[in-house]
């Protein structure tokens, strides 16, 4: 029926080439059903934010298949390692410090130096991540603040057409999200209840975790804070006439432009090369700011404009 297949080996296969061309399956886990998509792949990425409407580029989970394969993925230590051989698979995400330097990551990560990751306990998706040769970037598979879906036909009646696979693996076992904890502090910091309870960690590690509230000065999530994403360059946003002095990020039809977000107006493509433009254009020393074209307040310009007013806040 519609774009929903049984997820035979045959099945998965195709369901890895898709994400590997850089288009969106969902697919069962053992929470809720994922959104999936290379997480290399910037615009794959973009793309999902997009089938969700989802108006804010919130840092995705990247989901692995091997736990060996994390301290290669982001930094780790003996605690950590612990507690994923523990765990894993299972319903808990980890918030990690980035590894390297990979700008490819950049849009998963809400261009923050912080990487989410996890490992499902689902067959199903582990064989698709394995297939799939690369870290599947994977929110839940619905529209924005719906439901979540733990069967194949909730995603198909949710986002319908715009995923181009939905993998049947049947109805998922846990039925709500992961919980998120951040490692990168000395204490276990839970950023969000989910599949895991809190007294499952602390019974096995022995220490009392922390419960961040989303205290803007202490976010219980990546991406809260006012004054983020920012250039050392002072950006000014909504500029059609930028200063001499000013390197001009331009959107749509903008002759004058030292780079185009996207020259045809393409929302999804403007997103995709959100972080690398800024990033560039705060590496131009002969100019004393950055200007950014007006980007339209509709899908997925509201999260491009979120990020750019955060990165132009002033303190």
């Amino acid at each position: 029926m519609h774009n929903i297949f049984e997820a035979t080996p045959e099945n998965i296969s195709k369901a890895a080439q898709t994400i590997q061309n850089g288009g969106l399956v969902a697919f069962p886990t053992d929470t809720v059903y994922g959104l999936g998509a290379d997480v290399y792949n910037p615009a794959a990425v973009a793309g999902i934010f997009a089938a969700k409407g989802r108006p804010s580029f919130d840092p995705l989970i990247s989901h692995i298949a091997e736990i060996d394969f994390l301290p290669e993925y982001a930094e780790t230590d003996s605690r950590v390692m612990d507690l994923a051989r523990h765990f894993w698979p299972g319903p808990l995400t980890f918030v990690l410090n980035r590894k390297d330097k990979n700008h490819a990551l950049d849009l998963v990560c809400s261009g923050l130096p912080k990487i989410a990751v996890r490992m499902p306990n689902s067959p199903v998706a582990l064989e698709l991540i394995k297939k799939s040769g690369t870290p599947i970037a994977a929110p839940s598979a619905n529209k924005f603040k719906s439901i979540s879906p733990t069967t194949a036909h909730h995603v198909l009646n949710s986002l319908g057409e715009k995923v181009d696979m939905i993998l049947d693996g049947g109805r998922c076992q846990i039925g709500v999200e992961t919980t998120i904890i951040d490692l990168t502090t000395t204490e276990i910091v839970m950023l969000r209840a989910g599949g895991l309870s809190k007294e499952e960690l602390e019974t096995y590690t022995g220490e009392k975790v922390a419960i961040s509230h989303g205290d803007p000065n202490k976010p219980s999530a990546p991406g809260q804070l006012l004054k983020h994403y920012a250039p050392s360059h002072t950006l000014r946003i909504n500029v059609t006439e930028p200063k001499d002095n000013e390197f001009y990020i331009g959107f749509g039809n903008v002759p004058n432009a030292h780079l185009n977000l996207s020259p045809n107006g393409d929302l999804r493509e403007a997103a995709a090369n959100l972080f690398a433009y800024l990033r560039f254009a705060d590496q131009q020393n002969n100019f004393q700011g950055i200007a950014v074209s007006p980007i339209p307040e509709n899908d997925l310009g509201l999260a491009i404009n979120d990020r750019i007013r955060r990165a132009s806040y002033l303190e």
